[in-house]
């Protein structure tokens, strides 16, 4: 097979530096080119002290570049509007870490398989990445009427993209909830904690089921939590399933890897590493299929 998928990141915020520092250690992906739109960005300088080439064009200077199959969306909702159609014209694979939701929602451990040739992928948000496979393994047992999540972040880990998507954020997570977990009917609810210090990321999910069978549930909750730990070591569960006769309550908090933000940003790793993860199987696909074609 080929070495690695070449591949760029758009966004050299908080979220797009972590990606960065998580794709050095990838096995399947080998990073071309960061790009951003501010020529002092941060991001940018700290991208070029680590070797990679850089842009202040944005997405202008990713395309026609035939190399890069993947591009990392980390912008945001708007932003990505206008970024998808000029990525799939150009013949790229999207992973949108943005609650744009213009492709499917994809949640790695639950439906990942159903979307691996989708040309544009969304993350869903930091909130679903965490509890959407929850509800998803609540689901499989005990048919989950309703679903309301409650996400609570260190206000220090959310950055001007976080806020600016703020009602983006609830309404793609809720439908999430819906279209991924299974849940009849979804709600989500964010929360900035000005804590100090910082807290990390705990999420606290409640459902209402049609068949409340305690051992099922929580058998079904640690196999599922079991598998998202595969990508994000520091995702754990707090309170394992409490059945009160139909309703559900499950917490759970998620403690970020430290490659490049700091441990309580649990929020931002949880996406960054998804979004590696499904990085990660699309390559190895594509190395396949050339590998194939070769022979």
């Amino acid at each position: 097979m080929a070495k690695k998928i070449k591949a760029a990141i758009i966004g050299p915020g908080n979220i797009g530096m972590d990606l960065m520092f998580k794709l050095m250690k990838s096995e399947y992906i080998e990073l071309e080119m960061v790009v951003g739109i501010i020529p002092e960005s941060e991001g940018l300088a700290l991208a070029r002290e680590n070797g990679y080439k850089t842009s202040h064009e944005g997405i202008k200077a990713i395309l026609g570049n035939k190399e890069i199959k993947i591009v990392f969306d980390a912008t945001g909702a708007k932003p990505h509007l206008m970024h998808a159609p000029l990525l799939k014209e150009d013949g790229k694979i999207a992973i949108d870490l943005t609650p744009a939701a213009v492709g499917p929602y994809v949640v790695p451990p639950v439906n990942l398989g159903e979307h691996i040739d989708s040309p544009n992928i969304n993350m869903v948000t930091c909130g679903g990445q965490a509890t959407v496979p929850i509800v998803a393994a609540i689901n499989e047992v005990a048919d989950v009427e309703y679903a309301e999540i409650v996400a609570t972040i260190s206000s220090r880990s959310a950055g001007p993209g976080t806020r600016q998507n703020i009602d983006e954020f609830t309404q793609t997570t809720a439908r999430a909830l819906e279209v991924i977990g299974g849940a009849e009917k979804g709600k989500a609810i964010i929360i900035l904690n000005p804590a100090e210090p910082p807290i990390i990321m705990r999420d606290t999910i409640y459902t209402k089921v049609k068949k409340p069978a305690e051992k099922a549930i929580r058998d079904a909750v640690e196999k599922m939590v079991a598998k998202v730990q595969e990508y994000v070591p520091g995702y754990r569960l707090k309170v394992p399933p409490i059945v009160d006769g139909d309703k559900v309550t499950t917490m759970l908090e998620v403690e970020g890897a430290g490659d490049y933000l700091p441990k309580y940003s649990g929020n931002l790793d949880i996406m960054t590493a998804a979004a590696k993860a499904v990085g990660e199987r699309i390559a190895k696909k594509l190395l396949e299929e050339t590998a194939k074609e070769v022979v």
